[in-house]
């Protein structure tokens, strides 16, 4: 027991004075472009706000709100997110379990002839043997080899987890991608639907005038051929409407005929009538899950150097064990048959290391290939951040012009309807004054849509600040 305590208190001071090996990890210092605003700002974004974690909310539809929750709970990619963060807990768990001391208990039976020298003279070659034991080994981590490996764990872990928040990132975005795209498409049909039913007016109004002598049949012709071009366009805005609706069926876990028909009675474009918090260059480096996932991996890949040099030097364990070993099971449990070893075990691979050190070498170079994609993911999330805004605000820019040319077209419906009662024109020029403003109504529209879709672009590219992993 003497010898036992000395070994414990042996193993417990060189745990205390245990270095790691390798590189410590320093969190890379942000790029000067993330130091201060956004480059593109307007009226329609919001630069002293952070961004919104739900920005989905900011819509404030119930439908909408349900639909994301429904997608956060069963899209399969986050189920695949989720099982592969809990592989790496796994992993995570199993590294740790390196600081433990490593026990295994055996026993065998076995029927064995040993040659003449093992034997002895006289003694008998041909016997039964029966052995039993416990074997308890201790690895003393003197130079951080454990230590960097579950750092490097963690840093997986970590990685893993922020991968999951992409893909919820994604998913919460798509999903509002197409119920919005649903909603507009909806919108977009009601307005190709009434623009035809003016051309049906005025198609009859001109063959009626035609027929009366007051039309030429080329008239006629030509507002039956811009009729049937506009009905044309029906089917296909249809059919983006019932794409938007399979894909947030998919989004959601669902197969197409188990999707909510309340997901479907939105007839309007969703419309955010206030600035876009957006933040700053800083925040955007918490926020954006794939740059803490390159940070993450960058610290993995900085611990494994730690790993890989740890073998340049000795591995030492402390470890001891009892059992029996008898020619008989009744003698088992006797003193004589009792047996029990204690003492240190050292594994060192000198002098030919070359094998190690090239093991290092390809760990700081792995390193350096995480620094350089930790610095490509920053980069690449700025432009991604300024593109849409100046999309959105293009964009913006955009429907004010259009929205003047749906204002001015309304007023000369207004005019066309007033002459018409006075009779000095008639139907079918006010006829085309409205086919003239339902056209405006129609750009509108679209404008309208890829504005949403900007708006939604902008929040995924601002991330989320997501904590369910």
């Amino acid at each position: 027991m003497r010898i036992m305590r000395s070994l414990l208190f042996s193993a417990s001071a060189l745990a205390l004075t245990a270095c790691a090996s390798g590189p410590d990890y320093v969190v890379p210092l942000p790029s000067k472009a993330l130091s201060g605003p956004f480059q593109t700002s307007s009226a329609a974004v919001d630069i002293t706000a952070p961004a919104a974690d739900s920005w989905w909310q900011l819509y404030d539809d119930p439908v909408l709100d349900q639909l994301i929750a429904d997608a956060l709970a069963a899209n399969t990619d986050i189920r695949v997110a989720a099982a592969r963060v809990a592989r790496a807990r796994a992993l995570l768990r199993g590294e740790g379990s390196n600081r433990l001391p490593q026990t295994d208990i055996g026993a065998s039976a076995d029927y064995r002839r040993t040659s003449t020298a093992d034997a002895g003279a006289g003694a008998e070659r041909e016997d039964w043997r029966f052995d039993a034991g416990l074997n308890v080994a201790y690895e003393v981590d003197l130079f951080g080899r454990i230590n960097r490996s579950i750092e490097a764990a963690r840093g997986d872990l970590a990685a893993t987890q922020a991968d999951a928040d992409a893909v919820r990132v994604a998913v919460v975005a798509e999903t509002a991608r197409a119920y919005a795209d649903a909603a507009s498409a909806a919108e977009r049909l009601s307005v190709a639907e009434h623009i035809v039913a003016l051309l049906d007016d005025s198609v009859s109004i001109t063959r009626k005038r035609t027929l009366e002598g007051l039309a030429e049949e080329l008239d006629a012709a030509r507002i039956t051929a811009l009729r049937d071009q506009r009905r044309a366009e029906i089917p296909a805005i249809a059919a983006e409407r019932q794409a938007a609706l399979l894909r947030l069926a998919t989004l959601t876990g669902r197969t197409p005929e188990s999707l909510p028909t309340i997901a479907a009675t939105r007839v309007t474009t969703l419309r955010l009538d206030r600035p876009i918090p957006v933040g700053n260059g800083t925040e955007l480096l918490a926020r954006r899950p794939d740059i803490r996932a390159a940070e993450r991996r960058l610290a993995a890949a900085t611990a494994r150097i730690g790993v890989s040099t740890a073998e340049l030097y000795p591995r030492i364990s402390l470890g001891g064990g009892i059992g029996s070993t008898s020619a008989n099971v009744e003698d088992m449990f006797t003193s004589s048959a009792f047996r029990w070893a204690i003492g240190p075990f050292v594994s060192w691979s000198f002098p030919n290391q070359e094998a190690a050190r090239a093991r290092i070498a390809a760990a700081r170079a792995d390193s350096q290939a995480a620094l350089a994609e930790f610095d490509g993911t920053v980069l690449q999330a700025i432009e991604e951040v300024e593109g849409a805004l100046s999309n959105y605000t293009r964009l913006l820019e955009r429907r004010a012009h259009l929205q003047s040319a749906r204002d001015q077209a309304q007023i000369a419906v207004n005019i066309t309807r007033a002459q018409q009662r006075e009779g000095q024109i008639d139907g079918l020029t006010t006829l085309d004054a409205e086919r003239s403003f339902a056209e405006t109504q129609a750009d509108l529209a679209l404008a309208d849509a890829r504005i949403t879709d900007a708006q939604i672009d902008l929040f995924r590219a601002l991330g989320g600040n997501w904590r369910q992993s």
